[in-house]
């Protein structure tokens, strides 16, 4: 099994997919960390020097080729679903899963990371909302397009991390018989 979390940023990808992978024994697979590794660049950097046509490009490329490998939870960047077929080609290689957190929360969230978002730096703070409520409301066509749609509101501790990935375990087991 191939699973695909997709959402907006700071919707919980990272965070809900690395401890499915740890309690399912599956492969974690970050799709942005996995492009930096294979191209020796930050995402900023590939952004920055080549353009994000380009980035969209390798982005669908490291995708394809992630999607391959069996019994991996991917986590792919916001943007992703977004561009080229992506969403056909996880709907049609696995699983995809919609992380879906209100903006409240993801405003919470990106205020609270120990790292800023490059995108979100240039925002100021009281913008913030309205921004990302916009930019959401853009990107919904796509996210909605998956499979599953997740409510990650609740993943800002250990126990909740734990009530979510055996939530998703058993949606994913009534999806499959």
């Amino acid at each position: 099994m191939t699973l695909f979390l997709i959402g907006y940023m700071a919707s919980g990808k990272t965070t809900l997919g690395r401890a499915f992978a740890r309690a399912t024994g599956m492969q974690f697979i970050d799709l942005d960390f996995y492009i930096e590794q294979r191209f020796r660049k930050s995402i900023s950097q590939i952004f920055a020097e080549e353009g994000e046509e380009r980035f969209r490009e390798i982005e669908r490329e490291m995708l394809h080729e992630a999607g391959e490998f069996c019994d991996a939870v991917i986590s792919c960047g916001g943007g992703t679903p977004c561009f080229f077929d992506n969403m056909d080609f996880m709907n049609e290689r696995g699983t995809t899963v919609w992380l879906r957190a209100s903006v409240d929360r993801t405003v919470h969230r990106l205020l609270e990371a120990k790292t800023r978002r490059p995108i979100v730096e240039r925002i100021p703070r009281e913008e913030l909302s309205d921004f990302i409520a916009t930019h959401l409301n853009e990107r919904i066509p796509y996210y909605s397009k998956a499979r599953i749609e997740f409510d990650s509101n609740e993943l800002e501790f250990r126990r909740q991390i734990d009530e979510q990935v055996n939530r998703l375990r058993s949606l994913l087991e009534t999806l499959q018989s």
